[in-house]
C-alpha cells in the first residue's frame, strides 16, 4: 500500500513538471513569434495643426569684434625710447604725446641750423645795403649826365653865337669896315666854344659809361640779394627738416581713442631705417564697434544693408546685443574650396562692454512675417512609406485647376516662393496637398498659397505601426523575430 502511494505521487510530480515546461515554452513562444510592429491601437501617423504665427528667416554666422578704426602708431625716426606716457587701456586725445625718443643730438643740429640761418640773413642785409649804395651812385651819375647835357647845350648855343660873330666880323673886315683885332677875337671865341662843346660831349660819353657800370653794379647787387635770399630759404628748409625730426622724437596719437596694444619698452632702440615700426595700436572710439562676420556664399544673397542683427558673446552668455548690417564686402575668401564673404555689422557699444577680439554668435534677420499661415518643416519633409503609397491621393481642388502641380512645375505667372507639398489624412489615408511656401525659420515655413486653412491637421511623421515614416525612403513590412536559442 505504501509503494502504491509513492507510485501515484511520482506520476503526478512528472505531470506537474511537464505542464510547467509547456507553460513556460508557450509564454516564450508568444513573445518570440509576435509581430514587431506594436499594438493595433497605436496611431499610424503623427499629426500637427496648421496655425498662424510669426516666421522670422535668419542667417546664422560667427564673427569677430573689431574697432571701427584701428590706428597703428609708429616712428619715422630712429632713436632710443626715453619716456613712455601711455600704456594698455589708456584713453588718449588727438595729438597727445604717448612716448618720447632721445633728442639731444637733434637739438644740437637745430641750434647750428639756427646760427647758419642768422648768418644768411645778415648776408642778405649786406646785399640790400650794397643795392642801396649802387642805386644812390646811379642816381648821382644820372644827375651828372643831366648837368653835362645842359652844359653841352649851352656850349652849342655859344658856339652858334660865336660862329655868327665871326662871320659878321669877317664880312666887315672884307669891306674894310672892321679891324683885324676884332676879327681875331671873334675867331678865338669861335674856337673856344668849339672846344667847350667837344669837352661837354666827351664828358657825356664818359658819364654814360660810368652810368652803365653803376647799372651793372646794381644788377650784380640785386643778383647777390636773390642768392642771399635763396640761401636763407635753404637754411630755413634745413632748419624745418631738423625741427620735423625733433618733433618726431615725440610720438603723438593721431586720433582720439584708447590704447589696445603697446609694443615698446623703456630704453628700447627704435630702428626706422626701412619701415616705420609699430609702437602703439590705438582703437578709435570703442563706443562704436564693428563685427566682421563670415557669411557662406549660399546665404550672402539674402543679406542687405540695414538688416537687424542680434548676437551674443561668450563673456555675457545671458545678454543679447543688437546691431545692423553696414555692408557686405565684395572680396571673397576661399579656404579648402569653401567660399565665404565678409559682412560688416555695426554695433553701438555705449557701455563699452564689448571688447575687440571677442567672438560673436550672430543671427541676421533677413525676413520677417508677423501673422502668417505656417506649417512645421517636418510636414514638408514627410513622404508616405511603401505600405501606404498606393493609397495616396492628390487634393482635387488644387490639381484640377493646375495640372502642373502634379509634376512640381512652376505656374506660368510665378509668385514669390518655392514649390512644396504636405499630406493630410482623408478617410485614414494621406492626401497630397501642393503648396507655394515662403520664408522659413528652420522650424516653421510660411504658406503663400495652397489648399490649407488654419486648424487643418497635416502629417508630420509615421506612427508606431509600419505604415508610414518620416524619410523619403519607403519602409519594409514588419518581420517576425527569429526564435532565440537558449
Amino acid at each position: 500500500m505504501h509503494g502504491e502511494l509513492e507510485r501515484v505521487f511520482g506520476v503526478r510530480r512528472v505531470w506537474f513538471w511537464v505542464i510547467g515546461v509547456l507553460a513556460v515554452a508557450g509564454a516564450a513562444g508568444f513573445f518570440l513569434w509576435r509581430p514587431a510592429g506594436g499594438n493595433a491601437s497605436d496611431a499610424a501617423y503623427r499629426l500637427a495643426a496648421v496655425e498662424r504665427g510669426p516666421v522670422t528667416a535668419s542667417v546664422r554666422a560667427t564673427g569677430t569684434l573689431n574697432p571701427v578704426t584701428t590706428v597703428l602708431v609708429g616712428s619715422q625716426l630712429s632713436g632710443q625710447v626715453v619716456e613712455i606716457l601711455a600704456d594698455y587701456n589708456t584713453p588718449v586725445k588727438e595729438g597727445q604725446v604717448v612716448a618720447r625718443l632721445y633728442s639731444e643730438q637733434i637739438k644740437s643740429r637745430r641750434d647750428a641750423a639756427l646760427a647758419d640761418l642768422a648768418q644768411a640773413k645778415a648776408d642778405r642785409d649786406t646785399k640790400k645795403a650794397q643795392i642801396d649804395k649802387a642805386q644812390s651812385m646811379l642816381q648821382r651819375s644820372e644827375a651828372v649826365t643831366t648837368d653835362i647835357a645842359a652844359q653841352r647845350d649851352r656850349a652849342q648855343a655859344q658856339l652858334a653865337d660865336a660862329q655868327r660873330t665871326f662871320e659878321r666880323q669877317n664880312e666887315l673886315f672884307a669891306r674894310a669896315a672892321g679891324t683885324q683885332n676884332a676879327l681875331d677875337q671873334a675867331k678865338t671865341q669861335l674856337d673856344v666854344q668849339k672846344a667847350t662843346l667837344v669837352s661837354a660831349q666827351a664828358q657825356i660819353a664818359s658819364n654814360k659809361a660810368e652810368t652803365e657800370g653803376l647799372r651793372a653794379d646794381l644788377a650784380l647787387a640785386q643778383a647777390n640779394l636773390k642768392s642771399a635770399e635763396a640761401m636763407i630759404l635753404q637754411k630755413e628748409a634745413k632748419l624745418r627738416d631738423i625741427e620735423i625730426d625733433l618733433a618726431r622724437t615725440e610720438i603723438r596719437s593721431p586720433v582720439e581713442g584708447v590704447v589696445v596694444k603697446r609694443d615698446i619698452e623703456l630704453g628700447q632702440t627704435v630702428a626706422a631705417s626701412l619701415s616705420a615700426p609699430t609702437l602703439f595700436t590705438i582703437a578709435q572710439d570703442l563706443r562704436e564697434i564693428d563685427i566682421y562676420a563670415n557669411i557662406d556664399e549660399a546665404d550672402v544673397g539674402r543679406l542687405k544693408e540695414g538688416q537687424a542683427v542680434s548676437f551674443t558673446v561668450n563673456a555675457y552668455p545671458n545678454r543679447t546685443f543688437a546691431g545692423s548690417v553696414r555692408m557686405v564686402r565684395l572680396g571673397a575668401q576661399t579656404v579648402q574650396n569653401v567660399v565665404t564673404y565678409t559682412a560688416v555689422i555695426g554695433v553701438k557699444n555705449a557701455d563699452l562692454a564689448l571688447l575687440p577680439g571677442m567672438t560673436a554668435n550672430l543671427q541676421i534677420i533677413t525676413d520677417e512675417r508677423e501673422d502668417v499661415l505656417r506649417i512645421p518643416n517636418a510636414a514638408l519633409r514627410y513622404r508616405p512609406s511603401g505600405a501606404t503609397v498606393a493609397a495616396v491621393r492628390q487634393s482635387t481642388p488644387e490639381t484640377a485647376q493646375n495640372p502642373q502641380r502634379r509634376r512640381g512645375a512652376r505656374p506660368a505667372a510665378a509668385d514669390p516662393g518655392l514649390d512644396g507639398r504636405v499630406y493630410r489624412l482623408v478617410d485614414g489615408n494621406p492626401e497630397l496637398v501642393p503648396l507655394r511656401v515662403g520664408v522659413t525659420d528652420g522650424s516653421y515655413t510660411e504658406v503663400l498659397r495652397g489648399d490649407l486653412k488654419e486648424g487643418d491637421a497635416i502629417v508630420v511623421g509615421g506612427g508606431a505601426r509600419g505604415g508610414a515614416q518620416d524619410s523619403d525612403q519607403p519602409s519594409s513590412p514588419p518581420r517576425r523575430r527569429a526564435p532565440r536559442m537558449f
